[in-house]
């Protein structure tokens, strides 16, 4: 690896121990390199006022504001003996309030004086109705230029404004950076020469020096335009090198027996396969028969049917003599799962027992709550390969689990693991096995290319015949409270019909949670979210008084858990309230109804999935977000773009478009978050597929990057951070 001495030596030698500790400790930043790519978060002009308009929506967040003193004027209090400097500064847009108290007064008096004009740092406070500053940090910005030119440029010079903390303020930041800049000269240019020039990118000590010193707004565009290529290339360069190191790995082509496990299983199938699930098997299949790993994606709509296509994979596994393993990420879900994998398959999934089919197999369930008898049995049942089909939570991944023939890796809900946990089960097979990924959150195209990007997609968008529509309404229960007193009505009906309703709550509320501790600081001013043990409460003893309602929980011991959940199954209880436990893979087609309770506490992605629960048998669904939210704030307007569309693609975009790009990124990719700093998932949609051609063709070329010592360079600091995050999760 090339050494670049001045970018990574320790900021304490450039800037000192006092201001490398605060940025480090508030910012982590430890190099020079980290400094340079500390990117401005926007800039402002001299002659162009910052919008003070907008910081009623920024209470207790730091600032960096350039306006224009209107006057400032000393009071005094307690019989003259306390001091105190009131600075209104305006932009145009609005007016805004600065206080000085004590000693503190008399440098600000003499530096702000009406007219001038300066940049202000602080955090907004609210005193008597009114936004203010209490004792800003301040640059004037005097323009002692003589001649008219000079002041022109002066006025229209770009100020950039860097995400700052209360220790260092924006302009200190910059200061900073112009210690380190002249060490841009020394970056490594990660992009191979033909493709900065066939895309004419700026080099990047260039765009290094136009993002942080821009003479113009085309300089800003220039150098993000180049920066975000650098992200986005480096990283789908070390996706694809990861997709080709799969490819290179030996696996067991597995293809199913004519007449076989596969065959019988279809055979008794009570309806024909969505042209979806036809497709994606086939695409299953042909990657199963050949001699490199598969790993693919799997992403389908609630109720798309992926179970149905993963079943069928695993039977062809088990048919050419190996082992399929499907990790869920809750114990819900993997019994879940494993009823309903029994169920379909029936004798067929009791393979060597009294009664069980001659081509049957065992199909066994592990978590961490089984008894020590039941555990050992299915332990004994893998390593001799009696289990064809094993359903398991992490409990699958621990070291004393091992298997006879380990031929396929299913993992549910991907977004719950990390890509480690999925290699550590994978890790199990006496060759790589087989992977197939599925998520019903459905994830935008530029999504599954960078957290999911070393699989392959197949994507089930088609619902199976005999699924029925969902309705979905909120219920604004503070603006209208009898549409509340409606929907537990409505609940009745569907139960007195005979079928069995959902209602969902944030929290549990069995003196566990404390709500004041969970709250966070913009929301201590609302109530705390509601909590299953109370509504279950006031619902058995009010609107839904007879009608067997119980609780389901996290919380709750795994055999009370499962109990219940096998209870409502079979219809005996008919009204279920629950946190979001229920959320994923919970099939009971009986189910009709969903009420959301504090509906605008969950994100788009979760509510869609939640309704999903409902709606699964012959009669339609019905789904009620009730939420107290104003009907004009952006939760109500969550909420209705919900009821709007059951289209699940759509609400990713939108869930997307509302978060930050961090937390979609989230742990799904180990490292992906902290390289993320210019490019937006959603907005560079088009720099992102085509980085990942690019990648793709560099990485056929030369796997070991051995003529691009420069993007190698990039790349081992890329997976340095991805291995400090993952000892640090470890």
């Amino acid at each position: 690896m090339e050494h670049v001495p001045a970018l990574d030596e320790d900021l304490k030698k450039t800037l000192g121990p006092a201001t490398a500790k605060v940025l480090a400790e508030q910012l982590g930043l430890h190099t020079a390199l980290d400094l340079l790519h500390h990117y401005p978060r926007r800039y402002a002009e001299r002659g162009e006022l910052t919008s003070l308009a907008e910081l009623a929506d920024q209470i207790d967040e730091h600032v960096t504001v350039v306006a224009q003193v209107a006057d400032a004027r000393i009071l005094t209090f307690n019989g003259g003996r306390g001091k105190r400097l009131e600075v209104t500064i305006t932009d145009g847009s609005g007016r805004l309030q600065l206080v000085f108290f004590g000693a503190g007064v008399h440098k600000p008096h003499k530096d702000l004086l009406p007219g001038s004009r300066a940049m202000f740092a602080g955090k907004v406070s609210k005193f008597n109705h009114k936004l203010q500053l209490a004792h800003p940090a301040y640059e004037p910005l005097g323009a002692d230029a003589s001649d008219r030119d000079a002041a022109t440029a002066f006025a229209s010079q770009l100020i950039p404004i860097y995400p700052a903390c209360a220790k260092l303020e924006s302009w200190k930041i910059a200061n900073c950076v112009d210690a380190v800049l002249p060490s841009a000269q020394e970056a490594v240019d990660p992009l191979p020469p033909a493709l900065r020039e066939g895309r004419g990118l700026v080099p990047l000590t260039e765009a290094l020096l136009k993002i942080h010193r821009p003479g113009t707004k085309a300089d800003i565009e220039d150098a993000r335009q180049r920066l975000k290529w650098d992200e986005a290339f480096v990283l789908q360069v070390a996706l694809a090198r990861r997709r080709h190191a799969d490819s290179q790995l030996p696996a067991v082509p597995r293809r199913p027996l004519p007449g076989g496990l596969l065959d019988a299983f279809d055979a008794k199938l009570p309806f024909t396969l969505t042209q979806g699930q036809e497709t994606v098997s086939k695409e299953i299949f042909d990657d199963l028969a050949t001699d490199h790993p598969m790993h693919r994606l799997l992403q389908g709509e609630v109720g798309s049917g992926k179970t149905m296509v993963a079943l069928r994979a695993m039977l062809a596994v088990v048919d050419s003599g190996g082992q399929a393993a499907m990790l869920a990420p809750t114990e819900v879900l993997a019994q879940q799962h494993h009823r309903s994998i029994t169920e379909m398959m029936g004798e067929l999934a009791e393979g060597g027992m009294l009664g069980g089919s001659d081509q049957g197999t065992k199909v066994v369930l592990l978590t961490g709550s089984m008894g020590m008898p039941a555990r050992r049995q299915a332990l004994l049942d893998l390593v001799t390969g009696e289990a064809g089909i094993v359903i398991g939570t992490h409990a699958l991944i621990e070291d004393k689990v091992q298997f006879h023939d380990l031929g396929l890796v299913v993992v549910d809900e991907q977004h719950r693991f990390g890509v480690e946990q999925r290699d550590a089960l994978r890790s199990k097979g006496k060759q790589p096995p087989h992977l197939l990924v599925m998520t019903a959150t459905p994830i935008p195209r530029t999504v599954a290319m960078t957290v999911f990007g070393d699989l392959e997609t197949s994507v089930l968008d088609q619902l199976p015949a005999g699924r029925s529509p969902i309705a979905t309404h909120v219920v604004p229960s503070k603006d209208k409270p009898h549409f509340l007193a409606r929907a537990w009505e409505r609940v009745r009906e569907e139960v007195e019909k005979g079928h069995q309703a959902y209602v969902v709550c944030p929290r549990i509320g069995d003196g566990e949670d404390d709500p004041k501790k969970k709250q966070a600081a913009d929301e201590a001013d609302r109530r705390p979210p509601l909590a299953v043990v109370e509504i279950a409460e006031q619902l058995a003893r009010g609107p839904l008084a007879g009608m067997g309602v119980e609780v389901l929980h996290g919380r709750m011991d795994p055999a009370d858990k499962d109990d219940v959940m096998r209870r409502f199954a079979a219809g005996e209880v008919k009204v279920l309230v629950a946190t979001t436990v229920i959320e994923v893979g919970v099939n009971v087609p009986n189910s009709t109804v969903m009420v959301i309770m504090d509906a605008d506490r969950f994100g788009v992605s979760q509510l869609h999935q939640l309704r999903g629960r409902v709606g699964r048998g012959s009669a339609p669904g019905l789904c009620l977000l009730v939420s107290e939210m104003h009907e004009a704030s952006p939760a109500r307007a969550r909420l209705d773009a919900v009821a709007a569309t059951l289209d699940g693609f759509e609400l990713s975009r939108i869930d997307l478009e509302q978060r930050r790009e961090g937390d979609v990124l989230g742990q799904a990719q180990s490292g992906v978050r902290s390289s993320l700093r210019m490019l937006a998932v959603i907005e560079d949609e088009e720099v992102i597929a085509e980085a990942r051609e690019e990648a793709t063709r560099v990485v056929a070329e030369d796997p070991a990057l051995e003529r691009l010592p420069g993007l190698r360079t990039a790349l081992e600091a890329l997976l340095d951070t991805e291995r400090e995050q993952y000892l640090e999760k470890g």
